[in-house]
This record gives structure tokens, C-alpha cells and sequence, in this order.
């Protein structure tokens, strides 16, 4: 893992004719199994509010990159579909990509669509609100990137699942699956599906896959 680091340095002659800036480019390598505390994760990610940083349980940092057009529309489609549907159920809250939860293992996880009933997360205070819910959301939607491989997500999945999630989709768009997740249950896999629904979990939502596939 590389990370570029800018110094920039200001310079002006003894004449004070003009000042400059002088950049200098520096790259240093982190090493994979680089590890982070709670609290220099939670600085790194205020600092870098443009970066997608995540943090597994023993405290590994991953960068993940950033996504590229056609994945961007996609989750922009059904974080859509979701906030269209919470907004007239007023079950809950959604969350998109940026949003960082504090699993009960520790580990900080940025699910591309989250969701969270509204008594689960009305008990938190409103600094717990502000800064990484500490909680595992009700129901979770990871969709595959070109940078993702299935193996890496399906570990996130199993996570998830461990830390309390009560529903899971798994979408790949390159292949036109959908894993579904669910305490223990085995995992059902659907191939091209139009439409996805969990009346136990969402009541009342469906998810139209035609703009993912």
C-alpha cells in the first residue's frame, strides 16, 4: 500500500519581490498489516474525510480505493430506492457508503447501504449519532466493484452476520447474483433476480435490480 505525501514549503528572496510554494512529492509504504487504535482510526478518518478508510476487528487499515463510474451510479440507484422507501415508512434510518459503524467486535465497517430501526438508533446519544454509530446495522447491501473480489466481501458478509445483522444482500453485478444473508440460515443464492424483498426485515420494500444488472 502506497501514500502520497505533499510537503509544501514557502519561499521569498531577500527582496520580497514574491513568495512561491515549493512542492515536494514524497511516497511512503505502509505495510498490509498496518494496525490502528480506535482512536487514531476515528482522527485518520476525520482528517481524511475524502478517503474510504475501514478497520477490521484486530485493528488492520484498509484504503479502499475509490469506485469507478459505473459502480458510483449503481449504488447511487439503490441508496435511491432505499431513502425513497424510508422516507414514507419512517422505520428507520439509511446510511450511504461514507457512513463508518463501530461493530460490537471493534472492527469499523462502511457497508455501501446500511439500515438502522429508528428505536435502535434513537437510544444513541447524539455524539454516538455524530461520530461511528456504535452498532451493527439491521440490515446491510454490499455491492461488488471491479476492485472487490467475491471471497473478501463474503468475509465482510459473515461479519456482519456475526455482530448481529438480521438481513444481508451481497450483489454482483459482473456475474448477476444476489448471497442472501440471515442468522442462521444457509446462504441462498439467486441468479439475475428482478426484484429483491424481506417483508420480516423491510416491510414493504422491494428492490428493482434492472438499472444494477
Amino acid at each position: 500500500m502506497q501514500l502520497k505525501l505533499i510537503a509544501i514549503a514557502k519561499v521569498s528572496d531577500n527582496m520580497n519581490i514574491g513568495i512561491f510554494n515549493l512542492k515536494v512529492m514524497k511516497t511512503i509504504n505502509i505495510p498490509e498489516t498496518f494496525k490502528v487504535t480506535e482512536e487514531q482510526f476515528q482522527l485518520l478518518a476525520t482528517a481524511n474525510r475524502d478517503l474510504r478508510l475501514e478497520r477490521t476487528a484486530n485493528g488492520e487499515l484498509i484504503i479502499m480505493p475509490p469506485t469507478g463510474g459505473n459502480t458510483g451510479k449503481r449504488n447511487a440507484q439503490l441508496s435511491a430506492q432505499f431513502v425513497i422507501w424510508n422516507n414514507q415508512t419512517k422505520l428507520g434510518e439509511v446510511f450511504d457508503s461514507s457512513t463508518a459503524f463501530r461493530l460490537p467486535n471493534g472492527a469499523d465497517r462502511s457497508p455501501d447501504v446500511s439500515w438502522v430501526t429508528i428505536e435502535r438508533w434513537n437510544q444513541l446519544t447524539t455524539e454516538q449519532q455524530e461520530s461511528f454509530p456504535p452498532l451493527c446495522p439491521d440490515f446491510v447491501l454490499e455491492l461488488r466493484s471491479r476492485s472487490d473480489t467475491m471471497e473478501s466481501l463474503r468475509r465482510k458478509m459473515q461479519e456482519y452476520l456475526v455482530n448481529g445483522i438480521r438481513l444481508g444482500w451481497l450483489i454482483d453485478p459482473k456475474n448477476k447474483i444476489v448471497e442472501i444473508y440471515q442468522p442462521q440460515q444457509e446462504i441462498k443464492v439467486l441468479s439475475n433476480p428482478d426484484t429483491l424483498s424481506a417483508e420480516d426485515v423491510l416491510p414493504g420494500f422491494s428492490l428493482n435490480l434492472e438499472s444494477i444488472w
